[in-house]
């Protein structure tokens, strides 16, 4: 399959079908993922494979309780990993400084975009995924659970399977238009009337005509962005990122 049919046709899964990942697909999977860019080569993510059937109810109750990450053939966690690094430095005779959040902030990109790359390659051979921001969520529980030291913190967890025929047929949710998205040269802050005006084309091209905009956008921004468990991501972040700075950095 063409790069360009594989992006545009890949969207989230999260029904299965009750079929394993072969040992060799899985390793095309990792490798993907390894060839991934990388700050200066460093490769600032570790991934766990989550195997062990308790971790896996944990872990998805703890995201948001979406049980149905455990019908996935495949589940990992790509966590930003800074602790390796270091470790590598000390077994040198290192003495390497405290990561800062400029440390945290890299090492989340690395993770991510290797984390893309695994995604991409998945839906080449027909795999399905999801991404699971949550996650980032009961920092406590989640970081007891996967053992992960100061430095090392999740950037988000995958889950894998081959999809049903109903989520194969399922349209993929239209993007908004490249117009709203894309800057030329500077950032340009838009009116409410532009706003609207985007965010109805992409409604339209999703055959969900608005009907009450105020409406909507009040919901969706009560679902998403004042839900319970984003504050409780931004909670766990802050815990997860105090290794990597002064307290009164993290608290400002």
């Amino acid at each position: 399959m063409e790069v360009m049919d594989v992006l545009k046709n890949r969207k989230s899964v999260r029904v299965f079908e009750k079929r394993a990942i072969s040992d060799d697909i899985k390793e095309q999977l990792y490798t993907a993922a390894f060839e991934a860019p990388t700050a200066g080569n460093q490769m600032l993510y570790s991934i766990i494979e989550i195997q062990d059937e308790e971790k896996r109810k944990l872990l998805a109750e703890t995201c948001d309780h979406q049980q149905w990450i455990l019908q996935a053939s495949l589940i990992v966690v790509f966590v930003a990993d800074h602790r390796r690094w270091c470790d590598l430095y000390r077994s040198a005779g290192c003495s390497p400084r405290q990561p800062g959040l400029g440390d945290a902030w890299l090492a989340m990109s690395d993770a991510n975009i290797a984390a893309q790359n695994m995604v991409i390659a998945a839906e080449s051979f027909g795999i399905g995924s999801c991404y699971i921001g949550d996650i980032i969520e009961q920092q406590e529980k989640v970081k007891r659970a996967l053992r992960l030291p100061d430095e090392v913190f999740p950037a988000c967890m995958l889950v894998f399977g081959y999809p049903n025929e109903q989520q194969k047929k399922r349209q993929k949710p239209a993007r908004f238009h490249r117009d709203y998205i894309v800057h030329i040269d500077e950032y340009h802050t838009m009116s409410d009337e532009k706003h609207r005006a985007f965010f109805e084309e992409r409604a339209q091209r999703n055959n969900a005509p608005v009907i009450d905009y105020h409406a909507q956008i009040e919901a969706f921004w009560k679902r998403k962005y004042e839900s319970e468990f984003s504050k409780e991501m931004n909670r766990s972040a802050k815990a997860y990122l105090r290794p990597f700075a002064l307290k009164k950095d993290i608290e400002e």
